[in-house]
């Protein structure tokens, strides 16, 4: 299994805040399944985590996986929030697709709004060859409001990523019913974890996947599964037939 979004390296961001903490984050992936992880630190006005530094955060984190002879791999990677000057910082180096070798970018948006100018930059993005990926599309309240927005940038040929907690309903039953109406409306591309730790934010992959298969089948599983090894190997992804999200009205509430 592998994990396109986790917040491992140590002492950079809100996730891993020691080397210690690292490697319990790495044993406990191990004990989900997952065999992969791309290292995928934020980038926003907190936290300013460019290129050199994390692939120089991925060099220490391998060496403990070598230390420790775990059957895990590590890459590098970046959770951008999105910015007008994305494109332009990326032609300088300050920021990572996924591995730090894939066409993949992963793209996050504020919590709480969807900025205007997305549309555009996204499509900036992909006729430069970037291809971005929208992360915890599920969490963000203006498109649990208005989950059509989410369509219309599928259609425009954005991906889209899923967090495992949110199929466990860790972040509530109004988040859970969205991200399975997510799945069955073909709006996501990708399960990985956002994890940040091993308790509050921890992996939950092994648990989701399970939820996966036991509504959806395994063929479902499976595809999210080949289409984080696709990205990794920058390899085309299955992307499906997006279909708009029905809102049912009860009583004048949705």
């Amino acid at each position: 299994m592998i994990d396109i979004h986790c917040h491992i390296l140590p002492g950079i961001d809100d996730g891993a805040k020691t080397s210690r903490d690292t490697l319990t984050m790495l044993k406990s992936a191990i004990d989900e399944g997952i065999t992969v992880i791309t290292a995928t630190p934020h980038h926003n006005p907190e936290f300013n985590n460019e290129s050199p530094l994390i692939l120089k955060k991925v060099e220490e984190v391998q060496d403990l996986i070598d230390a420790y002879h775990l059957p895990i791999q590590i890459l590098p990677g970046q959770e951008v929030r999105i910015y007008g000057d994305l494109l332009k910082d990326f032609a300088q180096g300050k920021l990572l697709t996924v591995a730090g070798t894939s066409n993949y970018m992963l793209i996050e948006f504020p919590s709480n709004h969807v900025p205007e100018y997305a549309k555009e930059l996204f499509y900036h993005m992909q006729l430069q060859g970037i291809q971005p990926i929208l992360v915890h599309p599920e969490r963000n309240t203006k498109i649990i409001e208005h989950p059509e927005i989410l369509f219309n940038f599928i259609e425009q040929g954005v991906l889209s990523q899923i967090t495992a907690s949110s199929i466990t309903g860790h972040f509530g039953k109004k988040i859970q019913k969205l991200t399975f109406q997510i799945i069955e409306n073909h709006l996501t591309h990708f399960v990985a974890s956002d994890a940040h730790n091993v308790t509050s934010r921890a992996f939950k992959m092994k648990e989701a996947f399970e939820i996966i298969e036991e509504r959806y089948g395994s063929d479902l599983s499976q595809r999210f599964k080949d289409n984080a090894q696709s990205v990794i190997l920058n390899k085309s992804v299955y992307e499906g037939s997006p279909t708009r999200i029905k809102r049912t009205k009860f009583l004048g509430l949705f």
